[in-house]
């Protein structure tokens, strides 16, 4: 699959959008994190795009905060695209497990795994290749981790010399791992 034109098979993703957007105000007071424009469109766009390349269906968004401001701009440009668009509310942010919950009735219409962002991820989306690798392990879960200088700020993720996780330390102030989770994952249900 990788390298190839060939797409995934029924691959929906969740994107975690629920968040405030703090450390970006004053950009945030006006709009939704999500929303900010980068590069030209708004942040959301790039993965929704990039999901959408890589064969994606099927759009749900975890949103709390702003719930219409990002309805009414992300819906007809979405649909532009000739993806499914959907709104999971939350009343509160909860997190990631808790939009996961909110979301499953949505997630469990397919055998096939799905991808979870957070909204704020800007790279080069690796989402084909890290289907093939997902699939090639027949485990549950699939976590895409980076390396930062500080470690300390964030929450780590210990692993084995497999990649099998072992923990997750949230902002150690021992250094124990100087890889986190890089807001990319992709899960069965």
């Amino acid at each position: 699959m990788c390298g190839t034109d060939k797409k995934l098979g029924e691959v929906r993703a969740l994107i975690l959008v629920g968040g405030y957007g703090t450390r970006l105000r004053p950009l945030t007071l006006s709009r939704p994190k999500p929303l900010v424009e980068f590069a030209n469109k708004p942040i959301l766009m790039h993965q929704i795009e990039a999901l959408v390349e890589a064969g994606v269906t099927q759009v749900i968004l975890a949103v709390s905060y702003r719930v219409e401001d990002m309805e009414k701009e992300l819906t007809e440009q979405v649909s532009k695209l000739g993806v499914s668009l959907t709104f999971s509310h939350e009343t509160e942010p909860l997190g990631t497990a808790g939009p996961l919950a909110l979301a499953r009735e949505l997630l469990s219409t397919s055998p096939e795994p799905f991808f979870v962002l957070n909204s704020d991820v800007i790279c080069d989306f690796p989402f084909k290749e890290l289907a093939t690798y997902h699939r090639s392990h027949g485990k549950e879960g699939t976590i895409v981790v980076t390396k930062v200088e500080e470690p300390s700020k964030y929450g780590v993720v210990v692993y084995k010399d497999n990649g099998q996780i072992e923990n997750f330390v949230e902002k150690p102030q021992e250094f124990i791992s100087n890889k986190i989770n890089a807001g990319i994952k992709l899960i069965y249900i």
